[in-house]
């Protein structure tokens, strides 16, 4: 049984880490921290365990083996840092820091202190992405030529833990970046993994449109992302993410071969629907991916927890997430001097 302490007890802890951790017979909920600790107090009557006035006291925890760092953006660094330099394992929440140079110090951290980091990236994790990562590599439409990816909705200050305008996700202080880091880098992470391969060049237009704060002004961080993505391989696409789809979610890929075109979680039906050459239909009925509104278990959390029971590298662990955040950099990078950028590291 693995001992459990959570650290952030918003929103994404509430409705994923904490009720997903309670329902794994192998985790045990021990210890929690918020910046509100009436918040964390509330938490641990409700799974057991104790609060803690700070990170430190939590982790100085021996008994303690593992943590969730679910705290705002600009904290993930910091926080994972310590805990991997306390002994700890973590489950870290994307995007796994806000710039580059800390995700490279977590994994080293990592490695350094032979602890697992994983990262949340659960969009690997649903069954349809997993058959269609699948019957990509059977080669069911071909050789994949182009893709379009999309993640959007009507934006974080309807769902966070303390919804408005006035939403963490807006301040440029604490959460860094805005939908890029929120949904892009999700969609970003899930083409190299279903494609197989790495992106190594970027253009990109990451901008503001309508996201305003409690005085009426554009919010500081970005509301909507346009990028386009080469990979090594030469395949390329487009991936958008938004916080302006007022009306129903969108979390389709579309990806365009020689021989058809697969389509995921693009109809309310079928989760894969493949359309051959010859105009043939394969359709999928496997899973509906989660929305805000519908919030399922999502797979990340038993992942993370078979890890330590197991003792094995976690399935998406902070190295392998590397990649994907050195794209949602260069994809800043990009649109501040409004030309391409190549990602050479991805090239390793």
């Amino acid at each position: 049984m693995k001992k459990i302490g959570v650290i952030g007890c918003g929103k994404i802890a509430q409705i994923r880490h904490l009720p997903e951790y309670a329902g794994n017979k192998d985790a045990i909920l021990t210890g929690y921290y918020d910046f509100n600790m009436e918040r964390a107090m509330d938490i641990a009557k409700q799974y057991g365990g104790r609060a803690y006035a700070s990170v430190d006291e939590l982790l100085d925890e021996g008994e303690i083996d593992a943590v969730s760092v679910c705290a705002a953006n600009n904290a993930h660094a910091e926080i994972t840092l310590k805990a991997l330099n306390a002994g700890k394992h973590v489950l870290c929440e994307k995007p796994m820091a806000t710039t580059i140079k800390d995700c490279e110090a977590m994994v080293e951290a990592a490695k350094r202190n032979g602890r697992y980091l994983m990262i949340g990236q659960q969009q690997r994790l649903t069954r349809t992405h997993v058959k269609a990562r699948e019957l990509l590599k059977q080669g069911m439409i071909g050789r994949v030529l182009t893709f379009r990816t999309t993640f959007g909705h009507s934006g974080p200050e309807n769902w966070s833990i303390d919804p408005g305008k006035s939403s963490w996700f807006f301040d440029k202080q604490r959460a860094a970046m805005g939908v890029m880091a929120d949904l892009g880098v999700h969609k970003t992470d899930l083409i190299q993994y279903l494609v197989d391969d790495r992106i190594v060049e970027v253009t990109a237009k990451i901008t503001t449109l309508d996201k305003k704060d409690q005085d009426g002004n554009l919010v500081s961080v970005d509301d909507n992302a346009f990028c386009i993505y080469k990979m090594r391989n030469g395949v390329m696409g487009t991936m958008t993410a938004s916080w302006t789809h007022y009306g129903k979610e969108d979390n389709s890929t579309v990806i365009y071969g020689t021989e058809g075109i697969m389509r995921i979680y693009d109809d309310p039906e079928y989760s894969i629907e493949v359309v051959t050459g010859l105009g043939d239909r394969i359709r999928f009925h496997m899973d509906k991916i989660q929305e805000n509104s519908r919030q399922t278990r999502s797979g990340i959390i038993d992942a993370f927890v078979s890890s330590l029971v197991e003792d094995r590298e976690p399935p998406i662990s902070g190295e392998a997430v590397l990649s994907a955040m050195r794209v949602v950099f260069a994809s800043f990078e990009a649109s501040g001097k409004n030309e391409t950028v190549r990602i050479i590291e991805n090239l390793e």
